[in-house]
């Protein structure tokens, strides 16, 4: 016979866990007993409730590359303009593997991820791995290059535009990691701060891809429906 529910009692659509009232330090009255609820006691217990349902999400968005089923797509193309004022086009990376990564300078988990990258740079760059960094924040290139040189950032940084966001599904938390494989197809991705070992997995599935022929890649940096440009 299984156990009667426990009223109050919340289930975490990601791990599947229940969580009793008493877990989360709330006590909720029995029936009956209005005349003495606290609505204090209420709001809290809806705040709970609220926290553990996105949390769930959250991790359920964060799963790593077992949770992304999805069919590898072309990488939507752009130009952004550089740190020191030059154009780059992702479409010209066509042959090494990529790793897209949307960020800002003022995003705490950014700061964590930041050295990893540089060393990852580091460490697979003579294996065909190009990091590139697009930052989102709408800070200035100064405060981008003070941030980029106190992290002796060795990969290029460029300057995001909403439209490139756009193109990638509207980077809705930061940072935002896209793996592009040599045939220009994403192969993963992760949404929020991972480990370093996740990253270096997904880094290392990129890198496991054929390059593809030279004429898709023209093909596709051509078609207006893939590529982005972006103004000055």
């Amino acid at each position: 016979m299984s156990p009667e529910p426990v009223p109050g009692a919340v289930t975490c659509g990601a791990c599947g866990a229940t969580f009793h009232p008493a877990d989360v330090g709330v006590v909720i009255p029995p029936p009956g007993t209005r005349a003495n609820r606290n609505p204090l006691a209420l709001v809290a217990v809806a705040l709970v409730v609220a926290g553990m349902l996105y949390f769930g999400m959250h991790m359920s968005r964060r799963s790593g590359p077992e949770g992304f089923n999805a069919k590898p797509s072309d990488a939507p193309d752009f130009t952004l303009e550089s740190l020191d004022g030059k154009s780059m086009r992702l479409s010209d990376l066509r042959g090494k593997a990529v790793l897209l990564n949307f960020w800002a300078t003022w995003c705490g988990p950014c700061k964590i991820e930041t050295p990893w990258l540089v060393e990852l740079q580091n460490q697979y760059g003579h294996d065909g791995l190009q990091i590139v960094g697009v930052e989102m924040g709408d800070d200035s290139k100064d405060e981008i290059t003070k941030f980029t040189k106190d992290m002796a950032v060795n990969y290029p940084i460029l300057i995001g535009k909403e439209a490139v966001g756009d193109a990638y599904g509207g980077v809705p938390a930061l940072p935002e990691t896209f793996f592009i494989g040599r045939d220009g197809k994403i192969v993963d991705k992760i949404i929020g701060l991972k480990g370093k070992g996740e990253i270096e997995d997904s880094i290392k599935k990129a890198l496991d891809t054929p390059a593809g022929s030279t004429q898709a890649a023209i093909t596709s940096a051509a078609s207006p429906a893939q590529a982005l440009q972006a103004q000055k």
